[in-house]
């Protein structure tokens, strides 16, 4: 899933050269994502979430889908889909942090020490030491990674509900309620965009919604339902790997010398933050005799 994750941000690229704004490419996507699962529903097994879970699930779609996703889209929009894509490696760290706090998951000073590395590859990443370096370069990536606030807060406010309740229910609500947020703040233009948009576009965005929504966010909340979410986060990397040259094939994006610098300095401080102390295996110590 983090391979076509990783390829969101250059399909987001494609999309802007059809004349949709980021906010449109966010309730378009989220929206066929929830009537996808609205077609479905009554085959989705399990419970729906209900009374404060209920209410969570609808926060939770408020601050993804409204709030995240479109400063996620726009910061791509600014940007460059290989910057975005060696982004995501950042959000491991911050969701390890959220987890630690809301969870009672461990963290400890390796993963503070990974997250400053992880800072540090940003700025690497857009070369805050040339001669031409520009802010707006800066502001693009630090709104890219202002959304992981909310995609940290997805994962950890919804792990407990879908430990009772069905992941597509949760997620179908979620997207519902985001998806109504999104046409009640720029639902008229984005439907006049929408009917401007060619079938290659349209193509694009159920892809996005079907592959990379309904069935990418249900995995997601599969996995972080039985193992910890630090776990889970920890593939998210992968996406570094995978969307620097996805972005040069598709999109034509030069690579330089910062993608290669930031990825290393970013992946460096992941190996740093998730690192685990080896524990001495007393029986490799005190081995027992053999037998003569």
């Amino acid at each position: 899933m983090n391979f076509f994750w990783a390829g969101v941000y250059s399909a987001y690229k494609v999309l802007d050269q059809h004349g949709l704004s980021p906010a449109g490419i966010v309730t378009l996507r989220f929206g066929l994502a929830g009537l996808c699962l609205a077609l479905v529903w009554r085959w989705l097994p399990g419970a729906a979430p209900r009374g404060r879970h209920l209410v969570i699930t609808g926060l939770m779609g408020l601050m993804l889908y409204v709030v995240g996703q479109r400063l996620q889209v726009l910061g791509n929009h600014l940007g460059t889909a290989g910057n975005s894509s060696v982004l995501m490696a950042v959000e491991p760290l911050l969701t390890s942090v959220a987890a630690a706090v809301f969870l009672r998951e461990p963290i400890g000073p390796r993963r503070l020490g990974g997250f400053i590395l992880g800072l540090v590859g940003v700025a690497l990443l857009n070369g805050v030491w040339r001669p031409d370096f520009r802010w707006t370069g800066l502001a693009a990536s630090l709104i890219f990674i202002s959304s992981f606030i909310c995609e940290a807060g997805y994962s950890v406010l919804g792990k407990p509900i879908v430990q009772r309740a069905s992941v597509m229910k949760m997620l179908a609500i979620s997207l519902w309620v985001g998806t109504l947020g999104n046409l009640l703040i720029d639902g008229p233009q984005t439907a006049v965009a929408a009917g401007r948009l060619p079938p290659s576009a349209w193509a694009l965005l159920a892809g996005l919604a079907i592959l990379c929504t309904a069935v990418g966010y249900g995995v997601w909340f599969v996995v972080i339902r039985e193992c910890p979410v630090n776990l889970a986060a920890l593939t998210v990397f992968s996406q570094a790997i995978f969307g620097v040259p996805i972005a040069a094939l598709w999109l034509g994006e030069q690579i330089h010398w910062g993608h290669f610098l930031g990825s290393l300095t970013i992946v460096t401080g992941l190996a740093l933050g998730f690192s685990r102390q080896i524990k001495p295996n007393p029986k490799a110590q005190n081995p027992t005799p053999a037998a003569d």
